[in-house]
């Protein structure tokens, strides 16, 4: 049975994300904001989500991202709280991982219960 828990998430959109010197940063400032990162990259478009228990580490975290100088860099989620699937446990160590695929990363926010924020961050669905 997975839990709900109150966390702060962000999403972000880049044309692409294919330079593995600014996926290494991105993956070190995770680890040093102790957040969550779920990376699509490899091509078009680029996609990263970031969740973490307090609004400041997220923001921070989006900002180091923004200095990164993305091409078409569109934080399209700002940091805010929500409900997700999962144990706060797996989001105080962090993590990092990166999928191939646009259908792979919304089948993880669908997991995570996120998956009509998602939608509506990616502009495939209306804001209500």
């Amino acid at each position: 049975m997975s839990q709900s828990a109150s966390i702060f998430a962000a999403l972000i959109r880049t044309h692409h994300i294919t330079s593995r010197k600014k996926l290494a940063r991105v993956k070190k400032a995770a680890a040093l904001y102790n957040l969550n990162v779920l990376i699509r990259s490899g091509g078009c478009p680029g996609i990263m989500y970031a969740e973490g228990l307090d609004e400041a580490s997220v923001s921070s975290w989006v900002n180091m991202v923004q200095g990164l100088r993305y091409k078409d860099f569109q934080c399209s989620q700002k940091p805010a709280a929500h409900q997700v699937l999962g144990a706060v446990d797996q989001i105080k160590n962090g993590g990092f991982e990166e999928v191939a695929s646009v259908t792979e990363f919304g089948e993880r926010m669908e997991q995570r219960g996120l998956g009509t924020w998602w939608r509506i961050g990616m502009g495939y669905k209306a804001p209500r």
